[in-house]
């Protein structure tokens, strides 16, 4: 591996943004259609980030690869222990190993601030994404068929999820700051 994990920080927006769009242009991962421009995905970034939640970068030489952040999936309290993956790709990234790193590095840094659960959403079904995360432990979790409707087909969801530190084996200490 001669890339290098980070944490994001604003001056990686461009590549951010340059990777996502062509995830929305050219694949089925996210179910965008049109590509955010770069002062959406500032603003989700900062929505991630002024909350705590880990937001990573693969660079390589100075360049961004990939990336990677966990996030709330959903906004209700109940759902305070529970984070959401998101990882995307430059196309020449693919198959290196850098997805899974970026993965196992979110999954122990989630686990260090004390999260319970992570969910993968894979728009798609997308078979490298289930393979993916199956490598790092994730479960079936379920599947929404025709969840979406992108590049002219109708397109499976697939749900895995992953325990994190001691799962459902313990209480949470509601005064801990997962989530918020």
């Amino acid at each position: 591996m001669n890339f290098l994990l980070r944490p994001a920080i604003p001056a990686d927006l461009d590549a951010i943004t340059a990777i996502y769009a062509h995830a929305v242009l050219n694949g089925v991962a996210s179910y965008e259609i049109d590509p955010p421009a770069q002062d959406e995905m500032a603003a989700r970034f900062g929505a991630i980030t002024t909350r705590g939640y880990p937001y990573l970068v693969a660079e390589e030489e100075g360049r961004v690869l990939g990336y990677a952040y966990a996030g709330p999936f959903r906004t209700r309290p109940a759902y305070r222990w529970l984070v959401e993956d998101s990882i995307y790709l430059s196309p020449d990234a693919q198959g290196r190993g850098i997805g899974k790193a970026l993965l196992l590095r979110l999954l122990e840094r989630c686990a260090e601030l004390g999260f319970r659960q992570m969910l993968a959403v894979i728009g798609g079904g997308h078979p490298a994404s289930v393979a993916l995360h199956a490598a790092c432990g994730f479960a079936d979790a379920g599947r929404i068929v025709g969840a979406g409707f992108k590049h002219g087909r109708w397109l499976d969801t697939v749900l895995m999820q992953k325990s994190l530190g001691e799962g459902i084996e313990s209480l949470p200490d509601p005064e801990s700051y997962p989530g918020y």
